[in-house]
């Protein structure tokens, strides 16, 4: 079973449609790179996965059940506190809070969540010291351990987004989303960033990735979707999108992109 499905997204700005009609699958311990021009509508795809925008049409489930279904009345509304329980995203920019360590936003939220529990109280200490373990090792995870105690000003730019993974893996989604990971980054710091990322692909982790770095996403996704004007002009496998493309729209772009500036 596919661990998500969505089917005939859409999404509309007043008179302006940004995603059209997009469909894919993605089963689990598998990586879908999506590629494409700036403002062909990736961003807004993963918000809407992401419960950060609602689709205007179309359906997504998760492990089999609705998460969103835009033609049923009894649906609820995609909320973000309800996609959040699957999806982990990780942003261009890191977003870290600069007042905590790394440490500190890593466990962040998932101790505001864990407050909300009952037993919360009675077990405050053991809870939070379970907690504190769990993001020491991914910070381990992503080679960061030894900036547990340090502050995001402290950090470089390659350090602060993978402060920001560890954060997303925090909360142990079913989906990991990136949203071009390293556009933000010089190249000197751009190589950490992706390193992290093929070892997640590595340990089976389930990724969405929007991309610009074409051979990373060769390398490290099964699968990759290629928008253009909001809309899935060829999906399959990525070393057949990207190396073999079948449609003249996916050749023009991959020319275009690896022409010299």
């Amino acid at each position: 079973m596919s661990v998500l499905v969505v089917e005939n997204l859409s999404k509309r700005f007043d008179s302006l449609e940004v995603v059209r009609g997009v469909g894919f699958s993605l089963n689990r311990g598998e990586s879908l790179a999506i590629i494409g021009s700036s403002g062909s509508g990736k961003t807004t795809l993963l918000r809407c996965l992401n419960g950060l925008e609602t689709p205007s049409a179309g359906r997504i489930l998760i492990n089999g059940q609705k998460l969103f279904d835009a033609d049923d009345p009894h649906s609820e509304n995609l909320k973000r506190r309800r996609a959040s329980r699957h999806f982990g995203l990780v942003f261009q920019s890191f977003i870290l809070f600069p007042q905590y360590t790394a440490l500190e936003n890593v466990t962040l939220a998932v101790e505001l969540n864990a407050r909300k529990s009952p037993e919360y109280r009675a077990n405050r200490r053991e809870t939070i010291a379970s907690i504190k373990k769990t993001g020491l090792a991914i910070l381990d995870s992503v080679g960061l351990a030894a900036k547990a105690g340090a502050y995001p000003h402290q950090l470089s730019g390659g350090q602060q987004q993978r402060v920001a993974i560890a954060r997303a893996l925090a909360r142990d989604p079913d989906i990991l989303c990136f949203d071009e990971p390293t556009s933000a980054l010089d190249p000197e710091l751009t190589g950490e960033v992706l390193n992290v990322i093929r070892g997640l692909a590595s340990r089976n982790t389930t990724m969405v990735i929007v991309t610009h770095e074409m051979d990373f996403a060769r390398q490290v996704a099964d699968n990759a979707l290629f928008i253009d004007n909001g809309a899935a002009i060829e999906y399959g496998s990525a070393d057949e999108v990207i190396s073999h493309p079948r449609e003249e729209r996916t050749r023009q772009f991959l020319e275009r992109y690896s022409q010299p500036t």
